[in-house]
């Protein structure tokens, strides 16, 4: 039995999230599709992040065991002409059995995308939340810097969040304006259900002027997810990369 690993982006507007689900397609299940019709028998595709529905990758990860072992090559190009075109394989390589796309992941990385002109942009509104107002992008940066390092998340976890502890560490974020979009990398150990979708939520009420700085980090440190804001939509949240640490040294790749 071999294992390839997949890297692949995919728009998250053409399926029903990553995971399989009865009656809706998902980006799991065009991919499992696509290998057990290549390889002549059941697959199971695992990904590194279970995306919702709305949700875009630019680096998703996932690997799948097979007995019938082909060229890495000759299994992208085919998994890329089975499957739609809104999911493309960018990578494929055999690997290690003991890699696991989920479970042996050491970082992962997401951007959210917020665009604030006064009119909506036809041909971003599947790929950006729209603001219909300019945001204080500047106080946003201030209020998610408090985010560096290990916190509790409980304030910005989903009830449904299945998580034994809230505690994240965040190594990266960064939040700033590209014209008239306010572009935010965040990039953690790990994230709880809706995390990300629930910072931007409350950073929005700091970057309309509704919250202080000051009350987002009392919000934050309280724990209390109903005190925080709502859940951002999932159309602007992208995930951008995941890492993985290496059989043989610490660390990450």
């Amino acid at each position: 039995m071999a294992r390839f690993r997949l890297e692949m982006e995919y728009d998250g507007s053409c399926f029903h999230g990553w995971q399989r689900q009865v009656g809706h397609l998902s980006v799991q299940e065009a991919l499992e599709q696509a290998l057990s019709r290549l390889c002549g028998h059941s697959v199971t595709v695992i990904g590194a992040g279970r995306t919702d529905a709305g949700v875009h990758a630019l680096g998703q990860v996932a690997h799948f065991d097979t007995h019938k072992v082909r060229p890495e090559s000759a299994i992208q190009r085919a998994v890329n002409a089975l499957t739609p075109a809104a999911v493309t394989v960018t990578q494929c390589t055999m690997v290690d059995e003991r890699f696991h796309a989920r479970f042996s992941a050491c970082y992962r990385e997401y951007l959210y995308r917020i665009g604030d002109p006064p009119w909506p942009a036809v041909f971003e509104r599947c790929y950006r939340l729209h603001h219909p107002g300019r945001l204080d992008d500047s106080k946003m940066a201030q209020a998610a810097a408090w985010l560096l390092g290990s916190h509790d998340f409980s304030a910005f976890r989903a009830a449904e969040c299945q998580a034994k502890t809230a505690v994240r560490h965040v190594s990266r974020l960064e939040l700033c304006r590209h014209g008239d979009e306010i572009r935010m990398v965040i990039g953690a150990d790990g994230f709880l259900y809706h995390m990300v979708r629930n910072i931007v939520g409350s950073l929005l009420l700091v970057g309309q002027g509704r919250w202080s700085v000051e009350q987002f980090v009392r919000v934050a440190q309280a724990g209390n997810r109903q005190a925080a804001g709502p859940t951002a939509p999932p159309h602007g949240l992208y995930l951008v990369r995941v890492l993985y640490h290496q059989p043989r040294r610490k660390g990450c790749e």
